[in-house]
């Protein structure tokens, strides 16, 4: 699945194109992905003007004059593909501009998705309203972490997975946020002191900000929309290498947790 990498380089390949675009044609060719699609999408949508683009999480926004957001997930496989030479069978959302560029959401598994919602009703979105901050933003702190993480007895690893704690995060990137932190994935939150939660806290800025500046890292079906991979994959300290040595010349271990795997090195984080 993208994560917040992944999302964050799809918005600004998409901005590239569309910011200050107007979308001539919009062409929904499906009535839903992993739920229904508006059905005045394309009434909404059409003859508007892009204002900007922004991404919450893992959800990418597209802003026009008229007032509206239009909010997707990129699901499983989903990604925006510009200018193709065709359109496939998987391309379930067109988008045209005066500018001659074409725009198309491409997503052969459904898992996706498709809002439009009021630009001030954005915060209120389902999906937002319980989330906590962006991880990337000046309110992620040591002390905001701390508070979030007070009297928890679950594993570091699953709450910071839990985007009520902090928004955005995936398993690719607290891996390896743990790692470079020293922090073993299964220690109970509550029970890392402030000086370790500010390690942390900047690990985990530090991994988005690498992963951005890559790219993102390709898995199955992931590509920038201009079809470039990401390549911060090569970049990986523990994610995916389990057996291969650690920066410290331990072995990285793997073990299952909730049905996904945690790439570790039992030296380095305790």
């Amino acid at each position: 699945m993208p994560e917040l990498p992944e999302v964050e380089t799809t918005v600004r390949g998409l901005a590239a194109v569309l910011d200050g675009a107007v979308l001539t044609h919009v062409e929904p060719r499906r009535a839903d992905l992993r739920r229904p699609i508006p059905v005045d999408l394309r009434q909404r949508l059409q003859g508007a003007r892009v204002t900007g683009l922004g991404r919450r999480a893992k959800y990418g926004l597209i802003q026009t004059d008229r007032g509206d957001a239009l909010i997707f997930h990129l699901g499983m496989s989903g990604r925006w593909i510009i200018d193709p030479d065709i359109i496939g069978k998987h391309g379930h959302l067109v988008l045209k501009t005066d500018a001659d560029r074409t725009l198309v959401l491409d997503d052969p598994r459904r898992f996706g998705s498709l809002d439009l919602v009021r630009t001030e009703a954005v915060d209120a979105f389902a999906p937002f309203a319980a989330m906590g901050p962006e991880p990337l933003g000046a309110d992620f702190t040591a002390e905001r972490l701390g508070a979030a993480l007070a009297d928890r007895a679950a594993p570091i690893k699953a709450l910071l997975l839990d985007q009520r704690v902090v928004a955005g995060l995936g398993n690719i990137y607290v891996c390896e946020a743990l790692n470079m932190a020293g922090i073993a994935p299964w220690r109970a939150g509550g029970s890392i002191r402030q000086a370790r939660l500010s390690l942390l806290v900047g690990a985990i800025k530090d991994v988005l900000a690498a992963a951005i500046e890559a790219g993102g890292s390709t898995l199955r079906d992931f590509a920038q929309p201009d079809g470039e991979l990401g390549y911060f994959y090569k970049q990986w300290r523990v994610y995916g290498r389990e057996g291969a040595a650690c920066s410290c010349g331990a072995t990285i271990k793997r073990r299952v947790d909730s049905g996904r795997s945690t790439f570790y090195c039992a030296k380095c984080q305790r």
